[in-house]
């Protein structure tokens, strides 16, 4: 189908401004633009605490959000973990995201400030994941969170070490109850997903930008490795319940959905859902973008039936 008007709405005016792109940019501009571009509205919540966490290199910063003060341990515990290509955004980038997941849900979420690339390759970033949602496995309950209801979820890049971390708890014996992938980073090799032929040029995210995100986060001689390429893992039986949201005109949507199939071959109750009219990003950009309402919607859903 046609992309949705809203959308195409905001294709035309970002190209109306000639921005730089991503390739043809230096890091620190990169992340000047991601930085300073206009973000939506993010919800009220009571309780939006800043903390650490320790990690493999030091205190891992982490927000906190919940609807009310945590008084009871009965809430799902949501390990957040933003997009932006391993390189750019944080914590305060996507703090719209995660309030809103907290507001619709009813759960407890957790954002991590992980490591970036490309000053902290991988395995930096995932192992500063890893260690989040290992340390609230173990304490989250003191912090008003169920670890027995544990869901890891990520946009974009962030779907990517959501997707990493479940693989990681798979073999080191940690339950999770859900892994909530939004167009997630799943595998470098471009050429193997018409979708990045599709909707490489035009569509907000580019084939060039990704091939240059993947260039930054992971050396080549990790490139094999599934926690850092998810696509590589051989074996994806016995993982985590996933849902698994792509967009229609994403160079990743194709990626994202063959590891949705790949999932639901090997056993793992799995729920992909397609968005159709929209581009990569969209579930961030509800001000701009309606349909983000359904993927919020059914993201928050997947989180409430966690048991």
């Amino acid at each position: 189908m046609a992309l949705d008007a809203d959308v195409q709405e905001l294709l035309d005016s970002l190209a109306a401004t000639n921005a730089p792109a991503i390739t043809a940019s230096s890091v620190a501009e990169a992340r000047a633009l991601r930085d300073a571009a206009p973000k939506a509205p993010g919800p009220a919540l009571a309780h939006v605490v800043d903390r650490t966490i320790p990690g493999p290199a030091g205190e891992i910063p982490v927000r906190v959000y919940c609807t009310t003060t945590p008084t009871d341990h009965g809430r799902a515990l949501v390990v957040f973990f933003h997009g932006g290509g391993w390189v750019l955004s944080n914590i305060e980038s996507h703090d719209h995201m995660a309030r809103r997941i907290a507001a619709e849900s009813d759960a407890l979420v957790v954002s991590v400030e992980y490591r970036l690339a490309p000053e902290a390759p991988f395995p930096a970033p995932h192992d500063d994941c890893w260690a989040a949602t290992r340390w609230l496995a173990d304490n989250g309950v003191s912090w008003g969170g169920d670890p027995g209801r544990l869901v890891v979820c990520g946009d974009s890049a962030g779907g990517n070490l959501a997707a990493g971390v479940a693989l990681r708890a798979r073999a080191e014996g940690l339950d999770i109850s859900l892994q909530a992938l939004i167009y997630p980073c799943i595998d470098d090799r471009q050429e193997a997903y018409r979708s990045h032929r599709d909707n490489g040029v035009g569509y907000f995210l580019t084939a060039a930008d990704m091939a240059w995100f993947w260039d930054c986060y992971v050396p080549p001689e990790h490139r094999d490795n599934p926690y850092a390429v998810p696509a590589r893992a051989a074996d994806l039986s016995d993982l985590a319940p996933a849902l698994v949201l792509t967009a229609e005109y994403d160079p990743l949507r194709d990626e994202g959905e063959a590891y949705a199939q790949r999932l639901i071959d090997a056993g793992v109750p799995t729920t992909l859902t397609r968005y159709p009219g929209v581009v990569h990003g969209f579930a961030t950009r509800w001000n701009l973008m309606a349909r983000a309402d359904d993927a919020h919607a059914e993201l928050a859903a997947a989180i409430r039936a966690v048991c």
